[in-house]
């Protein structure tokens, strides 16, 4: 991974919340990982470092600085 990507990591609950994953034998090919967080209990912004969405089933954390979720989530500017 460079020095530019960012890590993300999703840890649920159960496996019953996680709809698919899907992952091939082929390395160009993409992968998918869909389940449910369920309703959002919380969204918080971990040592400035790391997004922390927390909901009933589980919690998805993306490493982004404060200032990059600010400039991409604001809403004058919002970009997806």
């Amino acid at each position: 991974m460079d020095s530019d990507a960012h890590a993300f990591s999703i840890e649920m609950e159960s496996r019953d919340h996680v709809k698919r994953v899907s992952i091939s034998e082929n390395p160009r090919d993409s992968i998918i990982f869909e389940g449910e967080l369920g309703e959002i209990e919380g969204l918080s912004l971990v040592e400035g470092q790391m997004l922390k969405v927390r909901g009933v089933n589980g919690i998805l954390r993306i490493d982004i600085t404060e200032e990059e979720f600010k400039r991409y989530c604001n809403p004058d500017t919002c970009s997806s």
